[in-house]
């Protein structure tokens, strides 16, 4: 009797239809597909215009800091599942809105030519780094089949990736140019306690992690939304009650830290020794304070001596007056000319001369010397021209002993220099003098970008920042981040503090090079996985 077709047994080797579709059917906790764009190219591009903008509203001077957490999330949103060559348009698009917006006090002296061959260069590194985030996403599900896996490693690789670039840029090309890394938005964010214990890079690194974690969790199907929210604010906690590093102190010094007031830009008229003139003047206004309370050091800012001293009587002679009215040695920058090559440089003068020096680690391309002079004349011979100077890159220790108290120096952008700030750590500091001149840029942001750098600096070092302009925003910056002094804007003036000191390593001074290495490694591994993720799809798809 032949059996109902209810009853009927299936053959060894053939599987049922049913079967065959419920192997087939992906789980919700698995899938090998490859990952499709979340936006039409069109809205992916609005979207990266709306991340470059809100990225840039992050930092000072708007400093609303959780946007740049918007803006880099909008960004990542907008490289979903792209192809390399859509996601190279989208990241160039987001690069240049965020670079063009965030450095344009580049234009208020020098115009748009050097804004513009900037912020494009930046753009392509940013537009570079965005293929191979998307590269990640669109094949991740190939690389790691599970949801878990997913959520552990996706966010690890696209973070780790973003810092990568950030890193890479921060040193080339020509010594690079940092300005625009997401650590330096959260000075007075709640995160900024981080760079104490993972340094800059380890904080952009976690910051761009949680934000592609909580991507993540909302790409992910089969989690319900309250399990959304907890592992969110979980992540977000997790970051936020690791307690402030103690910033333990060993005694203070108390600075005279001098802002002039000079027209000291590039293309102010002044006559030669204009400058230091006005930091005399100002000086010589503490007489009471100094004989009520004397100190033991004074500081002028970058170029305040805008007549090298080693090389003027005169200029030798007024410093050598002011060292012995103010009775403590006077750190002053200058600019020094030696066997026909010029160095922005630090000097510490005492006992009627230069006692040591600095010069400056990280000139400016473009600004304080000038790459391939003869093609870019070519191009530009007015803005060239500009530049009368190439400064050599110095090769000076970063330290002076100041009376007894070891200082590191920084001299304007090396503040933004990681290298730079470890080895004033490594070579024993215990208290950081910047020197700058923000006069090229006016009252613009970059000054208070700069001031914000430094504020981060002090918290990833324990070390208090003496940050003084000649034009402003000057400020000492207490080791935990907090002020110290500070001195308005284009309005001469002096901080006379008792300014703590440390010798103490951060977990940032001792590791931080390597967490920058570690994540940056974890991004590039991750990288390498999906690129042969993405070899073995287009095997397939040939088959």
């Amino acid at each position: 009797m032949t059996a109902p077709p209810h009853d009927r047994a299936v053959q060894p080797g053939i599987r049922s239809s049913a079967s065959l579709r419920q192997r087939r059917s992906p789980s919700p906790e698995r899938t090998s597909a490859v990952a499709e764009p979340l936006l039409p190219l069109w809205l992916a591009c609005l979207t990266a215009v709306a991340g470059g903008i809100a990225l840039m509203t992050g930092f000072p001077s708007s400093d609303v800091w959780p946007l740049t957490l918007l803006g880099a999330g909008l960004i990542l949103l907008s490289l979903v599942g792209r192809r390399w060559n859509s996601a190279l348009l989208v990241g160039l698009i987001g690069g240049l809105t965020f670079w063009c917006t965030h450095i344009s006090w580049l234009t208020l002296y020098l115009g748009p030519v050097p804004w513009l061959a900037l912020a494009i260069l930046e753009s392509i590194f940013f537009a570079f780094g965005a293929v191979l985030i998307a590269l990640v996403y669109r094949y991740a599900g190939m690389v790691w089949p599970t949801r878990l896996g997913r959520l552990g490693m996706v966010p690890v690789v696209i973070s780790g990736l973003w810092t990568a670039r950030e890193a890479i840029t921060a040193v080339a090309p020509e010594g690079g140019f940092s300005w625009g890394r997401v650590a330096f938005s959260q000075s007075t964010g709640p995160f900024a306690h981080l760079v104490a214990y993972v340094g800059v890079s380890g904080l952009s690194f976690l910051l761009v992690w949680f934000v592609a974690f909580v991507i993540q969790l909302g790409r992910e199907s089969g989690v319900r939304p309250l399990a959304r929210i907890t592992l969110a604010v979980a992540a977000a906690a997790a970051l936020l009650v690791i307690p402030a590093w103690p910033a333990p102190t060993q005694g203070t010094t108390r600075i005279a830290a001098v802002q002039g007031n000079t027209k000291s830009g590039l293309l102010d008229r002044v006559q030669a020794g204009d400058n230091l003139n006005a930091h005399i003047t100002e000086t010589l206004t503490l007489e009471r304070q100094l004989r009520d309370n004397p100190v033991d050091m004074v500081v002028w800012p970058e170029n305040a001596s805008d007549v090298d001293p080693e090389a003027s009587p005169v200029a030798a002679q007024d410093l050598d007056f002011i060292s012995n009215f103010v009775n403590a040695p006077l750190v002053v920058g200058t600019i020094a000319e030696r066997d026909g090559k010029y160095y922005n440089t630090s000097l510490l003068w005492e006992n009627g001369g230069v006692a040591d020096f600095y010069d400056k680690r990280h000139p400016v391309p473009f600004a304080e010397y000038m790459p391939a002079r003869p093609l870019f004349h070519a191009l530009a011979p007015d803005l060239v021209d500009m530049v009368t100077r190439d400064y050599q890159v110095g090769t000076t220790d970063t330290v002076m002993n100041v009376g007894g108290v070891i200082a590191g120096i920084s001299i304007c952008f090396d503040i933004t220099d990681d290298s730079a700030v470890r080895a004033m750590v490594g070579d024993g500091a215990q208290v950081i003098l910047a020197q700058t001149n923000n006069a090229d840029f006016g009252q613009t942001d970059e000054n208070l970008q700069q001031l914000a750098i430094a504020r981060l600096r002090a918290i990833e070092t324990g070390r208090s920042v003496v940050n003084i302009s000649t034009v402003g925003h000057s400020a000492i910056i207490a080791p935990d981040g907090s002020t110290i002094a500070a001195l308005a804007p284009y309005t001469p003036g002096a901080m006379i503090e008792d300014v703590p000191l440390s010798n103490t390593l951060t977990p940032a001074s001792l590791f931080g090079r390597g967490i920058e290495l570690l994540v940056g490694g974890l991004g590039l591994a991750g990288l390498a996985l999906a690129i042969v993720a993405a070899a073995r799809n287009r095997r397939q798809t040939k088959r």
